[in-house]
């Protein structure tokens, strides 16, 4: 497994793409620290409990690139709370629940939305001037299960890990999957 100067630009870049847009449309703080990246020939599994992978798209021209960003079911949840303007005390009691209300699950929507859009303005400098990302939705995943998008097994992933903060809430591990660019090394 290896990676470049350029995977941890990008992917430092993209996590604070993602934090400042997020944060912008929850009007509460998304801090993120501690960016890693490594190329890997399989996708990454959340580890220890259930994760919502928001999953894009990425069009290159011709070429069509799939990926995603898992986040915590707690914390994923939590994003979409401050998306409706849920109060903090309602959103506390709300990050255990294990099924999504419909209100819940368009906001999660929203989210995914946010995060491919936020993953737009930064693919140009990965992969070319452009390249375009666009929501493809957002579905459940279970504990130290890989995320569901179309991918090619054994062809080389970029995977980026951040330590995510909203708010007052403990820390999490927010990690996104990309298709190394056929140009990178």
């Amino acid at each position: 497994m290896s990676t470049t100067n350029q995977d941890l630009g990008f992917f430092e870049t993209l996590f604070e793409s993602v934090a400042v847009d997020l944060a912008m449309i929850m009007d509460t703080e998304l801090a993120i620290d501690g960016v890693s990246v490594e190329r890997r020939p399989e996708r990454a599994a959340g580890e220890d409990q259930i994760h919502i992978s928001f999953k894009f798209q990425v069009q290159d021209g011709t070429d069509v690139h799939h990926g995603c960003a898992l986040v915590p079911l707690p914390d994923a949840i939590s994003l979409a709370c401050y998306l409706m303007m849920t109060p903090e005390e309602e959103i506390a009691e709300m990050r255990s629940m294990e099924t999504l209300d419909p209100s819940l699950k368009d906001a999660m929507i929203e989210i995914s939305n946010f995060v491919a859009g936020a993953t737009d303005a930064v693919v140009r400098t990965w992969y070319s001037a452009e390249a375009t990302c666009r929501s493809s939705g957002c579905q459940g995943v279970r504990a130290d299960v890989r995320p569901a998008f179309p991918y090619e097994e054994g062809a080389q992933l970029a995977v980026g890990r951040a330590q995510a903060k909203i708010a007052s809430f403990p820390p999490f591990e927010m990690i996104t999957m990309l298709p190394v660019p056929v140009t990178s090394g």
